[in-house]
């Protein structure tokens, strides 16, 4: 085999595919930071539109009670009665959410079965390290016992 002079060496062949790659990573780095500055600006400006609408819903309902007030006031019942009405119609309806909320908490579980799973993990573990002449399998996960 002939070295020519033309050829490049393999530690230049090396250097300059380190440098491609190099320049290539970089590159792509810099595209996923500029489509992900578009994408936060597009999500900033989603999420902006959303609180706007969420505070004028918010003015919307309160405006909503006051006109339910003065709808019991055209009725004929005094005013500060028509207001209390609403505000105990509010009342209740917050006080059966948070019963319902209670509920659904009270039914809400933990992972009993994965942590079950991982105290045995555990034990089988510290068995092994122990160097106990039991041979001891660690359980798969989600498998009870």
């Amino acid at each position: 085999m002939s070295m020519n002079g033309d050829e490049p060496t393999v530690g230049q062949l090396v250097a300059n595919a380190s440098k491609d790659l190099s320049s290539l990573v970089r590159s792509e780095i810099e595209l996923a930071k500029t489509e992900l500055k578009k994408t936060a600006i597009a999500a900033g400006t989603g999420a902006g539109m959303f609180a706007a609408a969420g505070f004028l819903a918010l003015l919307a309902v309160i405006l909503l009670c006051i006109s339910a007030a003065y709808g019991l006031t055209a009725a004929g019942l005094h005013p500060a009665i028509a207001f209390l009405i609403v505000a105990g119609a509010f009342l209740l309806i917050g006080a059966i959410l948070v019963f319902i909320g209670m509920r659904a908490l009270k039914s809400a579980k933990g992972p009993t079965r994965a942590i079950e799973t991982s105290k045995e993990s555990v034990e089988a573990l510290k068995a092994i390290g122990k160097g106990d002449d039991e041979t001891y399998a660690l359980p798969e996960p989600g498998v009870r016992r």
